[in-house]
């Protein structure tokens, strides 16, 4: 055994290495891309720093001009990559907006919110806070957990084991996976009839290990007493993240569509 090679202290395969004398590896989704005018959709990016003081940034993405003075929507995207991996800057994101935004004809604010495990939990939170906004879209930054497993969580015991050892390492602070902010449905949580916003889109996957915690908060909303409206879309037959893997199948395309239509529903409203 080579004694000169640094110890894993916590790993999460093909994600993320701890090292034991604090380097941090993240093993996807690092690189960085500039931000340009997409050649086919016409849409414009541009990097801003949010919070000076922490570093927090964001990509703008801006559709092409339809109208002169026309209002947009405007969306507040926070990637997924368990609050540890990935950012705005990186080729799938950057690929993402870029179609979302050409199709929905909003305003893009992607939020590059500092990662654990130097920026533990509630850190992520905070800066996404910092950047408030009249849509919230999401596929991963907010990921919803639970202690007991349900659905096809107890099925797919191995999914399920990552899961349960994700928030811990997260949050060491709340090591508990009952957390309200990642369990929003917990006895411990607040209730959901004050959620501050009137239309709630949830979009799962049928081969999704966490497809059954999406259907559980849309059931939950639904019967909660909150006001609003709640829908639920299920994409069959694809997992985790399919929409950023292959934009040009027809499934991430129909997703983007939906989206677009979600996004542009009753404009003149306060969201």
């Amino acid at each position: 055994m080579d004694s000169s090679k640094p110890e894993v202290a916590t790993e999460f395969p093909g994600i993320i290495r701890v090292y034991k004398d604090g380097h941090v590896e993240r093993l996807i989704e690092a690189e960085f891309v500039p931000p340009p005018t997409h050649p086919k959709t016409g849409v414009s990016s541009k990097d801003i720093i949010i919070i000076p003081e922490s570093n927090v940034s964001a990509r703008l993405f801006l559709p092409k001009p339809t109208y002169p003075n026309q209002k947009l929507p405007l969306l507040v995207y926070f990637n997924r990559g368990a609050f540890c991996v990935s950012s705005p800057f990186t080729p799938k994101y950057s690929n993402y907006l870029n179609a979302l935004v050409a199709e929905a004809n909003v305003i893009a604010v992607s939020v590059n919110y500092r990662k654990a495990p130097e920026h533990p939990i509630p850190t992520a939170y905070e800066d996404s806070w910092a950047k408030r906004a009249a849509t919230w879209d999401s596929f991963g930054a907010p990921i919803f957990l639970g202690s007991e497993p349900i659905g096809s969580e107890a099925l797919n015991q191995d999914g399920k084991a990552v899961l349960d050892r994700l928030w811990p390492f997260l949050c060491p602070a709340n090591p508990d996976n009952n957390d309200p902010r990642v369990n929003p449905i917990s006895t411990d949580g607040p209730s959901l009839v004050g959620l501050g916003c009137r239309r709630v889109l949830v979009c799962v996957a049928e081969k999704d290990v966490l497809r059954d915690r999406g259907w559980r908060y849309y059931e939950a909303l639904g019967r909660s007493g909150w006001m609003g409206v709640v829908e639920i879309m299920e994409t069959d037959g694809e997992g985790h993240g399919f929409h950023l893997n292959d934009l040009d199948c027809e499934k991430a395309k129909g997703l983007i569509t939906r989206l677009a239509a979600f996004y542009n529903r009753d404009m003149t409203s306060n969201f």
